[in-house]
C-alpha cells in the first residue's frame, strides 16, 4: 500500500493532519518495511526542489522514527525533486498534488507467496436493475499496453456495450478507476506518451474521453487512478499478471 501526505509551497513543516495520518501507520502490525519519497511541483530551480524534496522526506522520517516499534524497518529515505511529476503543474490544485511525501509499505513475502485479488463482476453482463450503488464492476478484457493510456484491441467490445449502457440509462454516472503493474517504486506508474506520472488516471481517462466524443455528458463521469495500490495478481511473475493488472474498473455512482 502506499500513503502520501502533503506539504504547503515551499514548506517541509507537517500539519495536523499529516501527523494523523502518521500515528497511524505507527500502528500498523506485521513485519513491514517503509520507503520514503520526497516531491516536489516545478516552481523554482532543480538544485532547490531537489534540497527541499530532501528536507520532506526527512522530516517524515524523523517523525516515524520516534513512533515506529522493531516490526518497522525505514528504508530509502529519498528526495526526487521535480523529478516524478504526476501532474503538468497547470493549476494550484495539480501543483499541491506534487508536493508530497510518499510512503511506501511493504509487508515481508514468503518465499513462493503470491495473492490473487478477486474479480469484480462484469459491468457489462449485469443487468442495470441488479446494480448496486458504490459496487464496484470490471470492464472484461479492457487491459492496457505497457507504459500507456491505450487499451488492447480486445477491449473494444466491451467499450462499445458500456457507451450502449450509458446512452440507455441517461441518469446513470460512474467512476472509472485505472489500475497498472510493476512499478512499485513511484506513486504511479509513467506514461510513456505524456511524461507524467500518473498512468492509472490517464488510463481512465482515456475511456472516459473517448465516451465523450460518443455523446456522453462528461459530468456523468468521473476519472481516478489507483496507482499500483489493488493489483489482481502480486507478485507478478508473468506477463498474464502484468496485463491482468493493466486495467480500469468501474463503479456505479448512480442509476
Amino acid at each position: 500500500m502506499i500513503e502520501s501526505v502533503y506539504f504547503a509551497h515551499d514548506r517541509y513543516k507537517l500539519d495536523k493532519q499529516s501527523e494523523k495520518k502518521l500515528d497511524s501507520l505507527a500502528q500498523l502490525k506485521g513485519n513491514l518495511r517503509f520507503r520514503i519519497f520526497g516531491n516536489c511541483d516545478s516552481i523554482g530551480s532543480m538544485h532547490y526542489n531537489k534540497v527541499l524534496s530532501e528536507n520532506r522526506a526527512n522530516v517524515v522520517n524523523r517523525y516515524l522514527q520516534t513512533r515506529i516499534k522493531s516490526n518497522i524497518t525505514l528504508e530509502n529515505v529519498v528526495g526526487l525533486g521535480e523529478e516524478k511529476q504526476i501532474n503538468d503543474n497547470s493549476s494550484e490544485e495539480l501543483r499541491g498534488k506534487n508536493r508530497r511525501v510518499d510512503i511506501f509499505i511493504d509487508r515481508e513475502w514468503a518465499k513462493g507467496e503470491k495473492i490473487s485479488g478477486k474479480t469484480p463482476p462484469s459491468f457489462v453482463d449485469v443487468s442495470v436493475s441488479e446494480m448496486k450503488i458504490q459496487n464496484t464492476y470490471s470492464l472484461p478484457n479492457v487491459n492496457f499496453i505497457g507504459g500507456r493510456h491505450v487499451w488492447l484491441p480486445g477491449g473494444n467490445e466491451t467499450i462499445v456495450k458500456l457507451l450502449k449502457i450509458l446512452r440507455d440509462n441517461p441518469t446513470m454516472q460512474v467512476e472509472l478507476q485505472g489500475h497498472i503493474c510493476c512499478d512499485y517504486d513511484n506513486f504511479d506508474g509513467e506514461d510513456l506518451d505524456l511524461g507524467t506520472f500518473n498512468l492509472s488516471h490517464t488510463r481512465a481517462n482515456s475511456i472516459k474521453e473517448f465516451l465523450q466524443m460518443q455523446g456522453i455528458d462528461s459530468s456523468r463521469i468521473k476519472a481516478s487512478g489507483q496507482g499500483h495500490l489493488n493489483p489482481v495478481a502480486y507478485p507478478e511473475q508473468t506477463d498474464a499478471d502484468r496485463i491482468k493488472n493493466r486495467r480500469v474498473e468501474i463503479v456505479l455512482l448512480k442509476k
